[in-house]
């Protein structure tokens, strides 16, 4: 309904409104364009909606729109198009971002604290207690929180009064001043919104749906049907149809007229009781169907058995494994351990949430504004789905709000708005809203893994694994596999199985299978050692064959927290400290076709590439290789488009080992021409300079291999990739990453609380491109691997299956009071057979990290924890035990 003429100052300026929002956020986006302010969670929790009202920072969500009558409203748009606030200065400088969708409201809530204790405290430094309490109500899903602390700490104290240099960050003006633009902040003329009716229940045959009411609604364009031929739902939360509208409320309200029938059929809802529950997936054709949550190839064949698929296997002498175990356990061998871990499921719950637009021309053409971790690779999955030309197909994404593996494919959001888009003849744009995101927007598979180990104190003698994945709907547990490829060659037996429920499905989440297979056997090393009485860090020393990883240990075990640890459990009192370790390894992936254009525009480079950007540093990372080359030259760079040349997918932890050698490449071939056709040895500023009058100077494209054809390392090709898989443009290349993770806690045996205080993050990953926005990157994969840790866990009802932690109350994920002090320390030796020197490290730097908690834990109180979360309740049974 209407609010009424309001007279507001907004950003200075004296405005009368009269618009029909009901939330002064709402107002704000979409009534006035201001789009810096971003709506997450719609319930006052995450802070990213905080403007100034009077100069008080308040969230705009939970705002009346009537609210802002009379009165004075900042937003981030408001402090400056350029970035004037010292904290504004202070988070570029510190980089206390990565995607950026959470920025504004740090922006907004900081720039208030900073003003009012620069007031009462003058030349004062607030502590990290204080900057973090003023902090506490914002959320950062990609764990950008030391430096975001350090910013506010800096400006505070007065280090950033008048501007500084040039930030590591090459977008990070746009995203502190709010003008960075995401999928979610993207309008065009004629566009509709569009919503997606669900399921409301876990498992039906779906007899008829009547869009017909919602048709006949004044301002509804198009209603579409989602379900295809199966006609069958298999989870509460299930896309059925869309609608679309000229308003959010009209199609609000279409929605709510929508008749869906349904004949109920049993549901399978408990992982553990799949033994002659109902079947989710009754004939190969729907089982061929299942969606996956393993990343890169799809899973391999198997058998099923009702709701259990597998197992599928990975056997190193597996029989001779099996009865080494079984002789052991015969005989009570000490070096024999036989456990059971268990794992929640952890929802991505990226901050943007998945959403598209899309705009279906009447020439055949189809443009998507999506956010998505993977332009190129969407671009040609709509072309085949739609059966168009991949020329036909354009997908931009300036900027991407987080991901995590879970907008790595074409989603239900995409098919949404495209299938609309086409019925309506109008662009539509489909963004899922925090219930929806964290019900349907993927997360990490459950996990129940049974380990046995045999040592004789030299070496892991034996290793068998079963690993039940808990993936909803969906197949493609990739856990026990992964102890194929570490702690020696001896025989082991490496079991995959899926339990399939009527339960919303799972994808891939930043390391798939790595973070579960790591809590169970690096707990269960820890244990050996423990049993044993060895320090675990010798003992992984001595096991584990990875001479990079090796250098972690070394300088790992010469830490003093580890040094003066003290034996476990030796501490007394309500609070208790420990120290524990883990190691994890990650493959190197790469995309070998990836492509840099390079040329010379106005005195300037541009870099083009068909890669995105969702806080990695993408852009950064091309400019910085080029600028090697080309000292002194400005290098734009435009990302985010899938009519560039073909770019890696972010996933796979490939994107910098694969854009940066590419860009090198593409930088010495275009040094090389200048050479040439400038004339002398003016190849760098002086060449680019002379090249600006030449026009329409040619682009200069090359791939990422093709830094090995102009001599990067002056070896054969053979050497640098060992391309044993290649599929979707992905190499798996020759090595493995390594991290060592040593992590502090302090339990409290009263309340069952645990706190982690500080983590050191060993890295061996080669070669550090921009080594801030690694550390930034590494900073906050340790943050989620805390919140797999320790809190977060998706759960549903067991009657129902509807998810009920599906606001980001329930869903708890680490806030910046939760942040350890983290000290992060790369190794980048080892990797000089590569192009470029390094891998990625996005994933490496979380598996281990919920471990290292595990095992500190055991070392303050003696309990092993073995199911995750280490909720209090489950601390308080153990030690009570």
């Amino acid at each position: 309904m209407k609010v009424g003429a309001m007279k507001v100052e907004i950003n200075g300026e004296s405005r009368e409104i009269d618009d029909d929002a009901e939330t002064a956020v709402e107002l704000i986006r979409d009534g006035l364009g201001l789009t810096g302010t971003k709506l997450v969670c719609g319930g006052g929790v995450c802070g990213a909606c905080t403007v100034h009202l009077d100069g008080r920072p308040v969230a705009s969500c939970l705002l009346p729109a009537t609210a802002l009558d009379g009165h004075a409203l900042t937003t981030v748009e408001g402090l400056g198009s350029t970035p004037e606030h010292p904290f504004q200065r202070a988070m570029m400088a510190h980089d206390g971002l990565q995607c950026g969708f959470c920025t504004p409201g740090f922006v907004m809530a900081g720039s208030a604290f900073h003003d009012r204790w620069r007031a009462e405290n003058p030349g004062a430094r607030p502590d990290r207690e204080q900057v973090t309490a003023a902090l506490s109500g914002h959320l950062c899903r990609c764990g950008a929180y030391e430096g975001i602390i350090a910013a506010l700490q800096g400006a505070c104290a007065g280090e950033f009064d008048e501007p500084a240099g040039a930030p590591p960050r090459v977008e990070a003006a746009a995203k502190v001043t709010g003008s960075a633009r995401y999928t979610v902040d993207v309008t065009v003329p004629g566009m509709l919104h569009g919503l997606i009716v669900r399921s409301q229940r876990a498992h039906a045959r779906v007899d008829r749906v009547d869009l017909v009411a919602a048709l006949a609604a004044p301002g509804v364009s198009a209603a579409v049907d989602l379900l295809g031929e199966d006609r069958t739902v298999r989870y509460h939360g299930q896309p059925i149809a869309a609608i679309a509208a000229s308003t959010p409320a009209t199609a609000r309200a279409a929605l709510a007229v929508v008749a869906v029938g349904y004949t109920d059929l049993p549901a399978a809802l408990d992982v553990t009781g799949a033994e002659g529950a109902p079947v989710v997936y009754t004939d190969k054709a729907q089982r061929k169907a299942a969606p996956s949550s393993a990343e890169g190839p799809p899973p391999l064949p198997t058998w099923w058995d009702g709701n259990v698929r597998g197992p599928a296997t990975i056997s190193l002498r597996g029989r001779r494994a099996v009865r080494m175990l079984d002789a052991a356990a015969e005989r009570a061998d000490p070096g024999y351990l036989a456990a059971t871990f268990r794992t929640a499921a952890q929802a991505h719950t990226a901050l943007e949430p998945h959403a598209t637009l899309a705009d279906w021309r009447a020439d055949g053409t189809l443009t998507l504004h999506a956010s998505t971790q993977a332009v190129a690779h969407l671009r040609d999955a709509v072309a085949a789905r739609w059966k168009l030309d991949a020329r036909q197909v354009h997908v931009v994404a300036e900027h991407v709000g987080g991901g995590f593996g879970a907008k790595t494919a074409m989603t239900t959001d995409t098919v949404a708005a495209v299938e609309l888009s086409r019925a309506a003849g109008a662009p539509v744009r489909v963004v899922l809203d925090r219930a929806e995101e964290l019900i349907d927007g993927g997360s990490r598979p459950g996990t129940r893994t049974e380990l046995r180990m045999l040592t004789d104190g030299d070496r892991l003698t034996a290793l068998a694994l079963d690993t039940y994945g808990d993936g909803g709907v969906s197949i493609g547990s990739q856990v026990a596999a992964l102890g194929a490829f570490g702690y020696g060659r001896g025989p082991r037996r490496l079991r995959d199985f899926d339990v399939v429920t009527n339960i919303a499905p799972s994808c891939p989440f930043r390391g798939p299978g790595g973070a579960p297979f790591a809590w169970a056997v690096e707990q269960g090393v820890d244990e050996l050692a423990h049993r044993r009485g060895e320090d675990p860090i010798a003992l992984r020393r001595r096991w584990d064959g990875n001479r990079k990883r090796h250098a972690l240990y070394d300088t790992a075990s010469a830490l003093p927290r580890w040094r003066n640890r003290g034996p476990a459990a030796s501490g007394t009192g309500r609070f208790r400290r420990g120290v524990g370790v883990a190691a994890a390894n990650w493959f190197y992936f790469l995309d070998g076709d990836t492509r840099v254009a390079l040329t010379v525009r106005g005195g300037r480079l541009l870099a083009r590439c068909a890669v995105q950007d969702m806080g990695t540093g993408s852009r950064t990372v091309i400019a910085t290789a080029v600028g090697e080359q080309f000292a002194g030259v400005d290098v734009d760079v435009e990302i985010g488009n899938s009519d560039g040349p073909h770019g890696p997918m972010s996933g796979g932890s490939r994107t910098t080992p694969s854009i940066a050698p590419a860009a090198v490449a593409a930088a010495r071939l275009l040094r090389e021409q200048l050479r040439q056709r400038v004339g002398g040895t003016a190849a760098g500023a002086d060449g680019v300079r002379t090249a600006s009058g030449v026009r329409a100077w040619p682009e200069v494209l090359t791939t990422c291999e093709g830094a090995l054809v102009t001599g990067e390392r002056g070896r054969d090709r053979g050497g640098f990739l060992v391309p044993f898989l290649s599929m979707d443009h992905m190499r798996i290349g020759r090595g493995m990453s390594g991290s060592v993770q040593v992590t502090e806690v302090e339990v409290d045996t009263l309340l069952g609380m645990t706190r982690v205080l500080r983590v050191w993050s060993g890295l061996a990953v080669g070669r550090i491109w921009v080594p801030r926005l690694a550390r930034n990157q590494a900073e906050g994969s340790v943050i989620q691997g805390v919140g797999f840790a320790l809190y977060e866990q998706r759960l549903h009802d067991p009657n129902t299956g509807e998810i009920l932690t599906s606001n980001l109350e329930d869903y708890r994920i680490p806030g910046i009071g939760d942040t350890p002090e983290i000290d992060v320390h790369f190794y980048e030796q080892g990797w000089e057979h590569v192009p470029g020197g390094g891998i990625g490290l996005g994933e490496v730097a979380t598996i281990a990290v919920a471990a290292s908690v595990g095992n500190a834990v055991h070392h303050a109180t003696g309990w092993r924890p073995t199911e995750l979360p280490i909720r209090p309740d489950r601390v308080l049974e153990g030690l009570a035990r």
